[in-house]
């Protein structure tokens, strides 16, 4: 199956901004089309999903009120160290800096990776908080109660 391709002028439009800015970061190496650059004159740049999707990212970033020269500094930490899809990463923009949640870490990458905080996944908390009330009930249906073994409605009696 072949990829859905854009032209830059296309790509511009999916993304909300102007040709000349998508000129100019594929000039300056922030972007350059996944399926065909620019080689001189007359020739065109083709973009695929992913580049919108780095393209759409870029945006936000810059609407967000980061700097262009930390977008790039963002993107080649991001390029060189998430290896599922960009749009997948979860990124937390607070001030002028820009965090990256990688699992179970928060890593300002904009200081060269360094982490600066530890992130507490609770999401499995419920089921291991639960899981340990059924071996703990289980357990206690196995106790001898008057001699014989009681059954779980016993012990809920208790």
């Amino acid at each position: 199956m072949a990829k859905q391709s854009f032209s830059g002028s296309q790509a511009a439009q999916v993304v909300g901004i102007t040709y000349r800015q998508l000129d100019y970061w594929a000039r300056t190496n922030l972007i350059r089309p996944s399926l065909s650059d620019a080689k001189g004159s007359g020739s065109r740049r083709v973009y695929e999903y992913r580049d919108l999707l780095e393209l759409k990212v870029i945006k936000q970033l810059l609407d967000a009120g980061i700097r262009l020269e930390s977008v790039r500094e963002v993107f080649n930490y991001l390029r060189s160290h998430v290896d599922t899809d960009i749009a997948a990463a979860h990124i937390v923009i607070s001030g002028k800096a820009v965090v990256l949640c990688q699992g179970d870490q928060l890593v300002d990458v904009l200081r060269n990776g360094q982490g600066v905080l530890n992130v507490l996944p609770l999401a499995n908390i419920k089921s291991d908080v639960d899981s340990m009330i059924v071996s703990l009930a289980d357990k206690k249906s196995s106790k001898v109660v008057q001699g014989k073994t009681a059954s779980r409605s016993q012990i809920v009696a208790i």
